[in-house]
């Protein structure tokens, strides 16, 4: 991901295998990274069990606070594709309890049928 993108909003896809060993002690048993998107410091990754938001804080980012969303509390998702004049991607999660969804721009060529494919997977 190029900094302007991050500066921007836009998050890009992350290799799995670089957090794998970063997110074990916090993943539970027989859970495992199915996709990951990185916003400057801040991820959101989506395993087999959960939608798991990280959010690295302060100056140093050595503070650092996990949210879980259970796959059961997305009501409906939005996927929105990049276009000719919008340079990025959209995902909104509605989530049960919540009156605005969560929204994270994604970066253009981000692979969003395979976000797509994910979350019905996962939460329908």
């Amino acid at each position: 991901m190029g900094l302007l993108g991050g500066l921007m909003g836009n998050a890009s896809e992350v290799d799995q295998d670089e957090l794998q060993d970063e997110l074990q002690p916090i993943l539970g048993d027989n859970e495992h990274l199915v996709l990951a998107y990185k916003l400057v410091r801040d991820m959101f990754i989506f395993t087999n069990k959960r939608l798991l938001l990280v959010d690295k804080q302060g100056m140093t980012g050595k503070k650092v606070s996990y949210t879980t969303i259970p796959y059961k509390s997305i009501t409906y998702f939005e996927v929105e594709t990049a276009g000719h004049f919008d340079m990025d991607a959209e995902l909104k999660l509605h989530l049960s309890g919540k009156s605005e969804p969560l929204v994270k721009e994604l970066r253009r060529g981000t692979d969003v049928v395979g976000l797509q494919r994910a979350l019905a997977n996962f939460a329908l």
